[in-house]
């Protein structure tokens, strides 16, 4: 297997397995599996004619299965009279030189170095809860002092962290090597009352010389390739991810939960580098789905992970309805990976998905793998820094789903979200700005081409809405005819928003305040960003520079734009940062603007009863309010008006305003004609006066 899950968060939480192992009860040893399950481990390292110590053998079959096959000299420990006396007596005929002691495994007769391997099949598991772990660990410490150099100590384990920490720490402190084989249960042989848990085997070699540097191994099954450890910490975050993959797939090879997507991350099982995130969508109850749709794949384009039908819930489910399968994994591809193609994507994760293949369903059935245009798309990546405020970043071109080239700035701390986006044409076409549509520039642009970014495209629609808000302005009406804009926007991007409002809007002046220097210079450098005494930048941080502005007193913009991300993930809005609207914030905006001015917010926010918050703010402090959500996005936009408009008579009105404004965009700085960039009246038809 060349791919390792990595599952959700909520698998990795110390309280879920706290919670976990509390649930085992008295049936915890039937889960450790029988000489079938183990028998291809234990052989790979016991030889038939080794002498082994099994410690805590209890009732167990294990030692009578491995006698039966050629193990004939097994030296079996126990501390309860009970079961010595039942095992001696149940093997007395059948297998007379199996022998069973009752003898304590912290404190056994035998001599030093008397065995070649040391058999544990739970026992490790049942004393590391004794004693705050001593127990255990004068158990183990008597298996080293019993075993000969190059001997073993073969446990099997359930692995549960407390446990498997103090098993590795010893033996690392001595100097052995430390090796971990995942058995997972077979594919298809999932119960509903079988137990989710992997059963691992520990196995520790012991050394003449202590190994100076630790080796640390893990194995998926009997015979995979072992993957290299540097510390403790890393083999003991593989063991977890093993667990929780295998709670995962029980789950959804026992049950369907149409109403929860389930995502992993498989990574390679070399580099430890994610490769790919699969998502799991059932189909809703009731669907009139075809016997033979049980299960699908489909494989996400590289460079469309963030749009919306592969990003979001709601998209999501979209897609897995119109594929029409009982359940769909939808499988992203990650970035700095390499994909030879479709074939070998497919070969990749056949294995892997299988797993996750609903309930019931035939392990030899045929699973066909979907795709959009049955390529896997294309991702290039011609930048990479870090930024002191959103960390790591890369700049990327990638191909679209409509054949355009699109070039992309992402903070690696939220791969899913593209922080900003422009289109690429050739650089002839940028330079005369042949467009007359958006539609019109799709001929021959090649990833090899030189391509410049077309700054009259808006790739975002909230960006398209943010502009067409300015009709409220009257932009365009024959008495505002030559009359300036004065901007102040906060949050720069890529630069491709301010860049429109000076290239497009007549007579418009823009001032930008921007936090991140490199942003600054990731926009000049990669985004084409110019500024000149019509599109300036300050440097700092946005709600100081509006209180220094409103101290000194005047009204100073048009229109006041925030367009910010926030950086801290805890809080259900993501756009802008909270304290952009607190009141007292949203007062100084209002301070700012001209009388006719207006304050337009991009605002992103899960938590509806948060968005109702930030709008009652808004609106206690601006008089009109409209709004515009953004279709198949969480964005929306707010347009907040200085003055109060009548509410019967405002959106009749903005349609005229929006052919005024549409008449008047700036003509192309090489050529005399006229330019439809945006369909002004097309963004502000959904307008909802709140």
């Amino acid at each position: 297997m060349s791919l390792l899950p990595r599952t959700a968060e909520e698998f990795s939480s110390a309280e879920y397995w706290e919670r976990f192992f509390k649930k085992r009860g008295e049936r915890a040893f039937e889960w450790y599996g029988d000489y079938n399950k183990l028998c291809g481990v234990l052989h790979k390292y016991i030889k038939v004619q080794d002498k082994v110590l099994v410690v805590g053998c209890g009732n167990s079959e294990l030692s009578e299965q491995l006698y039966d096959v050629g193990y004939k000299h097994l030296t079996n420990i126990d501390i309860s009279e009970t079961v010595v006396a039942h095992m001696n007596q149940r093997n007395a005929e059948r297998r007379p030189d199996l022998t069973f002691h009752q003898v304590d495994a912290t404190q056994t007769p035998y001599e030093d170095a008397s065995f070649q391997a040391a058999l544990d099949k739970g026992t490790l598991d049942a004393m590391a809860s004794e004693e705050e772990g001593a127990l255990a660990r004068r158990m183990i410490t008597e298996v080293g002092r019993v075993l000969k150099v190059g001997g073993r100590y073969v446990c099997v384990t359930l692995a549960q962290e407390a446990v498997i920490k103090l098993a590795v720490e010893h033996f690392v402190h001595m100097g052995w090597a430390v090796r971990l084989h995942c058995l997972q249960e077979e594919r298809g042989k999932e119960e509903e009352d079988t137990f989710a848990l992997p059963v691992f085997v520990l196995i520790c070699t012991k050394f003449r010389q202590p190994m100076p540097t630790p080796i640390l191994e893990m194995c998926v099954g009997d015979d995979g390739a072992p993957v290299r450890h540097t510390q403790v910490c890393e083999l003991l975050s593989a063991v977890r991810e093993y667990q929780a993959y295998s709670v995962l797939r029980k789950r959804l090879r026992t049950s369907t939960d149409p109403g929860s997507s389930l995502s992993l991350t498989l990574c390679n099982a070399k580099t430890g580098l994610p490769r790919y995130t699969v998502t799991v969508q059932d189909c809703p109850p009731g669907a009139k789905v075809p016997r033979s749709n049980q299960f699908a794949i489909f494989i996400v384009p590289r460079g469309s992970e963030t749009a919306w039908l592969y990003s979001s819930t709601e998209g999501r489910r979209q897609l897995a309805a119109s594929a029409n399968f009982r359940r769909l994994v939808i499988a992203s591809m990650h970035r700095n990976q390499e994909y030879t193609d479709m074939q070998a994507v497919q070969s990749e994760l056949s294995p892997v998905v299988m797993d996750l293949a609903p309930p019931g369903m035939p392990t030899n059935q045929q699973v066909p793998f979907l795709s959009v245009g049955g390529d896997l798309g294309w991702r290039e990546e011609v930048s990479r820094g870090v930024s002191p405020f959103s960390g790591e970043y890369c700049v990327e071109n990638v191909r679209g789903e409509d054949g355009e080239l699109y070039r992309r700035l992402v903070f690696l701390s939220n791969i899913s979200l593209v922080q900003s986006e422009s289109r690429l044409v050739p650089s002839s076409t940028a330079s005369s700005h042949k467009k007359k549509n958006k539609k019109k520039t799709k001929a021959a642009v090649t990833p090899s081409a030189s391509v410049s970014v077309d700054s009259g495209f808006l790739c975002c629609a909230h960006h398209e809405v943010m502009v067409a808000g300015l009709s409220m302005l009257g932009v365009g009406t024959p008495q505002n005819k030559d009359v300036p804009v004065s901007v102040l926007l906060v949050g720069l991007g890529g630069g491709g928003l301010p860049q429109f409002l000076r290239d497009f809007v007549p007579d418009a002046a823009v001032e930008v305040v921007e936090l991140d220097p490199v942003v600054l210079e990731v926009a000049k450098e990669w985004f084409g960003f110019r500024p000149d005494d019509r599109l300036t930048v300050t440097l700092g941080d946005g709600l100081e520079r509006i209180c220094f502005l409103e101290k000194e007193g005047g009204h100073f913009f048009d229109v006041v734009m925030f367009d910010v991300d926030n950086k801290d993930s805890s809080v259900g809005m993501s756009c802008p940062p909270a304290a952009f609207v607190e009141t007292a914030v949203l007062q100084k905006v209002f301070n700012l603007l001209t009388p006719r001015g207006l304050f337009i917010l991009n605002l992103v926010c899960r938590d509806p009863v948060l968005r109702k918050d930030v709008l009652e703010r808004v609106k206690s402090v601006f008089p009109t309010v409209l709004s515009r959500k953004i279709a198949e996005e969480i964005n929306e936009v707010l347009l907040c008006s200085r003055e109060e408009k009548n509410a019967a008579h405002i959106l009749p009105s903005l349609s005229q305003a929006a052919k005024n404004f549409q008449s008047t965009l700036s003509c192309d700085r090489t050529e005399p004609k006229p330019r439809p960039l945006i369909d002004i009246a097309e963004m502000i038809k959904d307008l909802k006066l709140e």
